[in-house]
């Protein structure tokens, strides 16, 4: 007998729900939720009904729901489904794709189903992080970068123009964080420097700078945390000095960005110095 699992989490940064089935068999009955649904299929294939349009749907494959889409769907393979799927309010979704646009509006998808959406990683990695409890703020980068990809790609068309961002600007952001790299910083607080919105300011320091604020920041910590390995430093210690929320958050971006663990680097600067 297959066991069901389902995880919800709520987040309160973003102010929306991450939901996981796993293993799940459930017909699930015509319905519309107030909100925007935004999954995909992770295994197992279904027969969706939505707005009177049928639809086959399976592993990659990407769900738009608009507020008051009705819907349903049920297994067609007799095997379960894996799925995954973030819940958006619409004051929140209105104001952040007011902060994308420069208008507020609710955006409206085109059609239920985007069929092995290249946007499915990144919908994947913010879901994870959000069933992670991380509080770093790439969440929030993701977060922003996956609803402008999405309304750009699916939804109706809006026109819009991007808030002009001055160099002196993004110059002063990363001289904050390469002063305070160590602290928890916020994507709210780099952009109130910035006198911007929160995706206003991601877009132009990307733009600018090639790589995002967090990218930027997680860059400066790990160059001072080299500083600290090569000094002798245990690497928990080196990842609290730096500002890591925690030692394998620290081992996964050190070796990312390094090509080797903390560990495997301090040890060259130990035996350069016993020889």
């Amino acid at each position: 007998m297959n066991r069901e699992e389902r995880t919800v989490r709520y987040d309160n940064e973003l102010g929306i729900e991450a939901y996981r089935f796993k293993g799940i068999m459930l017909k699930f009955p015509n319905h519309f939720h107030e909100y925007y649904v935004i999954g995909f299929i992770e295994a197992g294939r279904r027969h969706l009904s939505c707005k009177n349009r049928e639809y086959t749907i399976g592993d990659g494959d990407m769900i738009l729901f608009n507020p008051l889409d009705n819907h349903t769907c049920e297994q067609t393979d007799g095997k379960t489904l894996d799925y995954r799927c973030i819940n958006i309010k619409q004051e929140i979704m209105r104001k952040t794709v007011k902060e994308i646009t420069g208008t507020e509006y609710l955006p409206r998808f085109i059609e239920p189903v985007a069929y092995r959406s290249e946007h499915v990683g990144l919908l994947r990695e913010l879901h994870q992080m959000i069933m992670e409890e991380r509080e770093d703020f790439e969440k929030e980068e993701i977060f922003y970068f996956l609803i402008k990809q999405l309304i750009e790609k699916y939804a109706e068309p809006e026109s819009y123009r991007e808030p002009e961002v001055l160099d002196e600007e993004i110059e002063a952001v990363c001289e904050f964080l390469e002063q305070n790299y160590a602290e928890r910083v916020s994507l709210d607080e780099l952009a109130h420097m910035a006198n911007r919105n929160k995706y206003s300011l991601l877009r132009a320091f990307t733009r600018i700078k090639g790589i995002t604020p967090y990218r930027y920041l997680e860059t400066v910590r790990v160059n001072q945390a080299k500083k600290l390995l090569e000094q002798g430093k245990e690497p928990i210690d080196a990842a609290i000095q730096t500002g890591f929320t925690d030692q394998s958050h620290f081992t996964k971006f050190f070796k990312e960005f390094i090509g080797l663990t903390p560990g495997q680097y301090r040890d060259i600067f130990i035996e350069e110095k016993r020889g």
